[in-house]
């Protein structure tokens, strides 16, 4: 569990010289006759289909197409049956598989990560690629190797770490498992999509060795095992759109590291027809733009060599070869098996939980009473929004788990409402109830009147409907539209929890402040085709003072509080600030101030600022937790299982002190430019460069118990380190240890290097008293540092440190070891 690295790195750099020679293949701009000559034939099979391929078959084959059986899968590529290539779908899945059907809806990546266990990763791609295949899929459009480089990036869930090794080894372990189930697996998304926020234009500018040492480590190690295809994405990387980049497509991910299968786009993400296919991409997704009607006036016209299709079909066909797509040897569709995907998504909730703090024996909870309190307590929070969303088999909710597991009485209050409370009737005038309304199919509703409040305050109105645009209802106060359309990805991308009502109804919201009188109302709803339901609510001051009064109450009258808080991330748009969004913070303070036997859970996508942090018992950390999530909640809340999670990002103490803070270029760019200025220096290894104390580090995570660690050695070996120590448990439960290994920089090397990196780690159950030798190996890739003016790794030779420890921010042994080339 410490390296993925590339063998063919690994040879050049066993050759035994402290320097390596200039790169034969690769660096960062690849020959010119790379980019035009046909790829190594392949096997016959494919070379007789490409043969008897008409230019039309060819082309179809290397773009999207509309599903005339969709399964409510994101891509579709059509086949051709007169040669026996079927057509393939393409489903979104770093979670569990998305389509219109019911499938196991898996905790987030970053909670799988948590687990720091690359064989759990194996078995959670596993569940993926057979319910995959299960569901009609052929292709997952999964992993994300991206790294949280940001605290703000709207899909931090859904990628593992700020640190490239243990992405790396997370990103080749699930690929393995879901393509031993024979569902093709799509690394994504190649590369530096590392925030959501202008991420169709932005233009990411990063030198040679930042790009090879951190971001690309887990494309190249998925590369290493076998990824079936390669996702495109939409930024722009050093002045030219990924999708076009031959330096990405061809000169690192063919000639350096020797991908063999196809590339396609980020939907819509091409930009180009002759330009994008002579770069190396292959296929574009989802429809046709630029590699249909225009691919053929392409070639017809000469502009396009016949040969760039031909090579694009062949690393299509090559992949469905390998997969037993065009023989018919592919084994048949299983069934699912739910039961099967319900037991690991509850071991990788259990795996992952991460107990940030636990003063005064908070947990694991006593027999007393509970008050469980916030709006993600009572309902279940699966997943984040966007590709991520699945439907799950079923889902509890905590409240739920919590009183079948308590010995004693449970209590319930909201807390923070998130749904709004029906505004009543009498506010309006003529009096409208606004809780119900139903608009049949073809027909058209309109209200004309007045809202009047009796004292100014803010209120935030939440829209409750069936219908989406264009066919959702208009509100207008004071001639105000407050629920117009949003441009782009805004207008769907509203979250996984927010952006729909339990009972299914599209929400949205929209807070004003209103002063006190009249306020003029219209409101227009059109049954559309299938007809409408909505409903207008409201919160207020008044009814947020109202749901905190309860939760105060309710705190006060119980032995112990679980309080659940929450932000709900979602594709397509960034985070503003790491904060909990609305009334959270002050909602947390009343309640700490009430009872300080106050557990927080944390249903987050990524770092949290706690400004409360001090005032409670304690913190658990359980991101987006899938369907078992309640259950794996009440399991770690009541000890019957360890939280074994530990932290793969920094959590920084505000919005003032983290990598990209107070720097517009580094985030989110200036003038469509984003500078990854800090160089290396990713998460933890900024923290250490720059002197500052993140609020939790990396590697962070508490147990029930305790562990000390003891009789570090190191020594070199010819295939890196040998890293031995001992782990004991200390204390009088059984507990999990993530002992973590961090190496020091080379003194030889006249490169930027950071002050330790992650080099490996280790997960282990420890009994109380028992203690384990065991043995971390520091493969060469993690000793290297990328030279840019060799275009090559370079082995990091002389004196180095070696550090073992239970966080990046807790290091309990040292030593030091000879590195010799």
């Amino acid at each position: 569990m410490t390296d993925t690295v590339s063998r063919r790195s690994a040879l050049r750099l066993l050759g035994g010289a402290i320097t390596v020679a200039a790169a034969a293949t690769g660096g960062l701009t690849p020959p010119a006759h790379a980019l035009d000559r046909p790829d190594r034939g392949a096997g016959p099979r494919v070379e007789g289909i490409l043969a008897r391929l008409t230019l039309d078959e060819k082309i179809s084959l290397l773009h999207g197409a509309t599903d005339p059986a969709s399964l409510g899968q994101a891509g579709y590529v059509p086949g051709v049956a007169r040669l026996g290539i079927p057509a393939l779908r393409l489903a979104d899945g770093p979670a569990g598989v998305r389509v219109a059907k019911q499938a196991t809806a898996l905790p987030a990546p970053v909670l799988l990560a948590s687990a720091f266990d690359p064989e759990l990763a194996r078995r959670y791609g596993r569940v993926i690629g057979h319910e995959g295949r299960a569901l009609g899929q052929d292709v997952l459009l999964s992993p994300m190797a991206n790294l949280i480089r940001t605290p703000y990036a709207g899909r931090n869930f859904e990628t593992f770490s700020e640190d490239p090794l243990l992405t790396a080894d997370l990103v080749a372990a699930e690929i393995e498992g879901i393509q031993v189930e024979g569902l093709v697996a799509t690394v994504k998304h190649y590369a530096l999509n590392n925030q959501e926020k202008d991420r169709m234009s932005i233009d990411v500018r990063v030198d040679e060795q930042t790009l090879h040492e951190v971001e690309l480590r887990g494309f190249e190690a998925a590369v290493e095992v076998g990824t079936g295809a390669v996702m495109g994405a939409y930024n722009k990387v050093n002045g030219v759109h990924a999708c076009e980049s031959s330096t990405l497509l061809t000169g690192i991910l063919r000639e350096r590291w020797g991908f063999d299968g196809w590339v396609m786009t980020d939907w819509s993400a091409a930009h180009s027809t002759r330009t994008a296919l002579a770069a190396g991409l292959d296929m574009e997704m989802p429809d046709d733009t630029y590699f249909g009607t225009a691919l053929k006036t392409a070639v017809e016209n000469r502009s396009v060599p016949e040969h760039h299709v031909d090579r694009s079909v062949r690393r299509v066909l090559s992949v469905m070869d390998r997969f037993g797509l065009l023989d018919g040897t592919a084994p048949a569709r299983p069934e699912r098996d739910p039961e099967a995907g319900a037991a690991v998504a509850l071991e990788v909730a259990k795996a992952g939980a991460t107990l940030l703090r636990n003063e005064h024996g908070t947990l694991p909870l006593s027999d007393g009473t509970v008050a469980v309190i916030g709006p993600t307590g009572a309902l279940p929070f699966v997943s984040g929004g966007g590709s991520a969303h699945v439907v799950p088999d079923h889902a509890d909710s905590p409240l739920d788990a919590i009183e079948a597991r308590a010995a004693a009485d449970v209590t319930y209050a909201l807390g923070e409402d998130l749904y709004g409370k029906a505004i009543p009737a009498a506010a309006f005038s003529p009096a409208l109830d606004s809780e119900g309304h139903q608009v049949a199919a073809g027909e058209e509703w309109t209200y004309d009147g007045t809202l009047t409040l009796a004292d100014a305050d803010e209120w935030t109105l939440v829209l409750h409907c069936t219908g989406t645009p264009p066919s959702r209802p208009t509100v207008l106060l004071d001639g105000e539209d407050l629920f117009p359309v949003q441009p782009g990805w805004a207008e769907y991308s509203a979250g996984g929890l927010v952006s729909a009502a339990p009972d299914g109804l599209v929400v949205r919201r929209r807070t004003v402040r209103l002063a006190e009188g009249a306020h003029t109302v219209r409101i227009t709803a059109r049954g559309g085709d299938s007809g409408q339901t909505f409903r207008l609510r409201r919160i207020t001051g008044a009814t947020r003072d109202a749901d905190v009064a309860e939760a105060v109450a309710a705190a006060k009258g119980a032995h112990q509080v679980v309080l659940f808080a929450h932000e709900d991330a979602t594709e397509g748009q960034d985070r503003t600030t790491i904060a909990l969004p609305g009334h959270q913070q002050r909602l947390i303070e009343a309640v700490t101030a009430a009872n300080p036997r106050t557990t927080v859970v944390l249903n987050t996508s990524s770092a949290t600022s706690m400004p409360w942090l001090e005032r409670t018992g304690a913190v658990l950390q359980m991101y987006y937790s899938g369907q078992e999530g309640a259950a794996a909640t009440a399991a770690v809340l009541f000890g019957d299982t360890d939280p074994g999670g530990r932290l793969t990002q920094s959590f920084p103490a505000d919005d003032d002190h983290h990598p990209v803070a107070g720097d517009p270029r580094r985030y989110p760019g200036v003038d469509g430019t984003e500078e990854y200025s800090e160089g290396i220096h990713i998460g933890y290894r900024w923290y250490d460069a720059e002197g500052v104390r993140p609020l939790f580090p990396f590697g962070h995570g508490l147990s029930y118990t305790a562990f000390a660690y003891e009789d570090l050695t190191a020594d070199a070996t010819g295939r890196g380190l040998s890293v031995r120590f001992t782990v004991r448990n200390t204390g009088l439960r059984e507990g999990i240890a993530v002992p973590q290994v961090y190496l020091g920089p080379s003194p030889h090397l006249r490169l930027d290097q950071a002050v330790r990196v992650l080099a490996g780690y280790r997960r282990l159950a420890l009994r109380p008293g028992e203690h384990r030798r065991i043995t971390v190996r520091v493969a060469v890739r993690t000793l290297s540092s990328w030279d840019p003016e060799r275009h090559d790794w370079v082995l990091g030779t002389g004196r180095r440190d070696v550090w073992v420890g239970a966080s990046a921010g807790d290091l309990r042994l040292r030593t030091r070891v000879r590195v010799i080339g």
